[in-house]
């Protein structure tokens, strides 16, 4: 499983490496703080669309993970119950139905949950993560030319 770090503890870069964020610059001592203009920070890969978009590339691929392993994992304990321990898939179950068929009836509803949760999950940490790119996109979009 991946795992991204940079989320965690940014590393900084050294003071005077080309990559490390310039002092701002002051003017003259005589001058005011109003004269002069604000100077723009460069953005590191830490904040901003990268960010966002490494946390939506994060975000997909976690809930890609549990759906999948919430919607393989019943049946591969069908699986290897049907292999390994017939005479307890033959069994009657409470209900007077064989074991076997009852866990594969239960099958159907923990699909349903693992959709369920992905649906839940991508409204609750995808989505909001997609708009903010989507916002992004549309601030860095030029403005449509207005014919008079």
């Amino acid at each position: 499983m991946s795992h991204d770090s940079s989320e965690l503890r940014p590393a900084l870069p050294e003071p005077g490496h080309p990559s490390s964020p310039a002092p701002p610059r002051r003017g003259p001592a005589w001058s005011s703080d109003e004269d002069q203009e604000a100077v723009p920070q460069p953005t590191t890969p830490y904040d901003g669309p990268h960010r966002t978009l490494r946390l939506l590339r994060r975000a997909g691929r976690r809930q890609r993970r549990v759906a999948a392993f919430l919607a393989l994992a019943p049946f591969a304990l069908f699986l290897a119950l049907t292999v390994e321990v017939p005479s307890l898939m033959t069994r009657p179950a409470p209900g007077g139905l064989p074991t076997g068929l009852l866990l594969a009836l239960v099958q159907l509803p923990f699909t349903w949950l693992a959709v369920l949760l992905y649906e839940w999950t991508a409204r609750r940490f995808v989505d909001p993560l997609a708009r903010r790119v989507r916002d992004y996109d549309r601030r860095d979009a030029p403005a449509p030319e207005r014919a008079p």
